[in-house]
């Protein structure tokens, strides 16, 4: 059993000053209880966006299965203690930590693969690409983000777009069971024949809302030959680019992924990209190419290549070079290389193909983070939906948004250099946006978490809210998973 003595010790004071018996959830624990003043402390605190540097909980509870997570929520009832769940921590509102008790299922990480049945069972703590790299040995896919640090539990709850999502669908499409623990402590597994509403609330309706999810079993798909391309252009011709993208995109087959990026990068200028995986050979992409040519004349550079799988989904990642142990935060698993990022973000989606003078609005939104912040890093990607994304109804899983061209990810980002003047005509910048380019009718991601948003329920979940709060209802009565955008309960009539 870990977490005894030195647990006790560390938290004595602090147990006198507010009375919570922290030292006897250590004790009765499998996993370990992190609290201030010990070593592992910090990094135990820290979320992947360092933009939340500053959070600092009261402990850190990392389980090491579902009877540390019922442990963990019982206390926090009986002790009336705030809590938040905590995966990959990769909220983009920093909403995976609490002033109280971080219930970390990060340890909950292991992958087994049937590759008879084309399933797996997913720790919800289990990284990307530890999951691509699991399925990838049995020669099968799941589609999934990119990030390769972000915990399933999140992605999944929120939805999962990723570069397979047009042949494939959602993540959340792929779940076809769960197991979790609810408010009142019980474990139970849920799927279409147990606690079917759960199951479907916890495919889109966002993670930390319902009940810890403490693993997940996914459909997977037999591995297609892969190519990637990158393409880039000049910038006077971005909102030609942008309008011309949208259209092909719209009418392209499942087998084509891709996206259209806008981005000011800072001293090194303004950038636009049509990036892209296609399910088939080179050679096959050279055709869809020459397509999307027609609508948006040749690049002024080009790459395309042929790969498999996870090493594809590596390239998406940014770590192409790097082994999978690599891939990982460094000071969070062996081997690990990869630093924190400090950033912000609004999301929205594209209801129909654009024409030139909306198209123009964004290009134009771009140059102005370059003009009023000109040394950080900051713009619009355009990621691809339609194809078995939108095949699905949208009130068939809760993720609502199943008739869009595109989704919209407006971020900028910085980093230890960067002045406070700058960060915050970078806020300036995302709230202008907002408020003045964004329309508010095509609604926001969940798993891109807006803390500025007003009628965020709406913007994330449309007609599908009604339903998710009456399952919120049932299985969180009293409001324990609580944070400042979950779930409402339903209104009191």
């Amino acid at each position: 059993m870990l977490g005894g003595r030195g647990a006790l010790a560390a938290g004595a004071a602090s147990e006198r000053e507010t009375g919570v018996p922290w030292g006897r959830l250590a004790a009765g624990l499998d996993g370990r209880l992190i609290r201030p003043g010990q070593a592992r402390y910090p990094q135990a605190a820290l979320l992947y966006n360092s933009r939340f540097a500053s959070l600092r909980p009261a402990a850190v509870a990392v389980c090491r299965g579902s009877d540390d997570v019922a442990r963990c929520l019982e206390f926090t009832r009986a002790h009336r203690v705030p809590f938040a769940m905590r995966s990959g921590g990769h909220s983009y509102g920093g909403y995976s930590s609490s002033p109280g008790l971080v219930v970390d299922v990060s340890a909950l990480a292991t992958v087994e693969v049937d590759p008879r049945r084309r399933t797996a069972k997913v720790g919800a703590g289990a990284q990307l690409i530890d999951l691509y790299d699991a399925v990838a040995r049995h020669g099968l896919v799941v589609p999934g983000g990119t990030c390769p640090t972000v915990g399933v539990a999140g992605l999944a709850q929120g939805g999962g777009v990723g570069v397979l999502a047009r042949r494939y669908g959602l993540t959340c499409d792929h779940v076809i069971a769960a197991r979790a623990v609810t408010a009142a402590g019980d474990q139970i597994a849920v799927g279409p024949d147990a606690h079917a509403d759960l199951w479907w609330a916890l495919r889109g309706g966002g993670g930390g809302n319902f009940a810890a999810v403490t693993s997940f079993r996914l459909s997977l798909e037999p591995a297609p030959p892969l190519a990637l391309f990158s393409l880039q252009y000049p910038w006077a011709r971005a909102a030609a680019v942008l309008e011309g993208w949208q259209q092909w995109i719209a009418t392209e087959p499942d087998e084509t992924w891709s996206n259209c990026q806008l981005f000011s990068e800072g001293t090194a200028g303004l950038l636009v990209q049509v990036n892209g995986v296609y399910c088939g050979t080179p050679a096959e992409l050279g055709r869809r190419l020459a397509r999307l040519s027609r609508y948006v004349g040749p690049p002024g550079s080009s790459f395309v290549a042929g790969d498999d799988y996870l090493e594809a989904m590596k390239v998406e990642a940014g770590c192409a070079s790097l082994t999978v142990a690599a891939c990982h935060t460094a000071g969070e698993w062996p081997g690990g290389t990869l630093g924190h990022a400090a950033y912000a973000a609004k999301s929205s989606y594209v209801g129909a193909p654009e024409d030139l003078g909306r198209t123009a609005q964004w290009a134009a939104a771009v140059e102005r983070l370059a003009r009023d912040a000109p040394y950080l890093g900051g713009g619009l990607a355009f990621d691809g939906y339609g194809g078995a994304v939108n095949r699905v109804a949208s009130d068939a899983t809760a993720f609502v948004h199943r008739d869009k061209v595109a989704g919209v990810q407006a971020t900028y980002s910085w980093g230890s250099g960067s002045s406070p003047g700058e960060v915050a005509a970078g806020a300036r910048w995302l709230r202008w946006l907002g408020a003045e380019v964004i329309d508010p009718a095509e609604g926001a991601y969940v798993n891109y978490i807006d803390p500025t948003l007003t009628d965020w329920a709406r913007a994330y979940y449309g007609a599908n809210l009604a339903r998710l709060s009456r399952v919120k209802a049932r299985y969180d009565p009293t409001d324990r998973f609580r944070f400042a955008q979950s779930i409402p309960l339903p209104a009191r009539g």
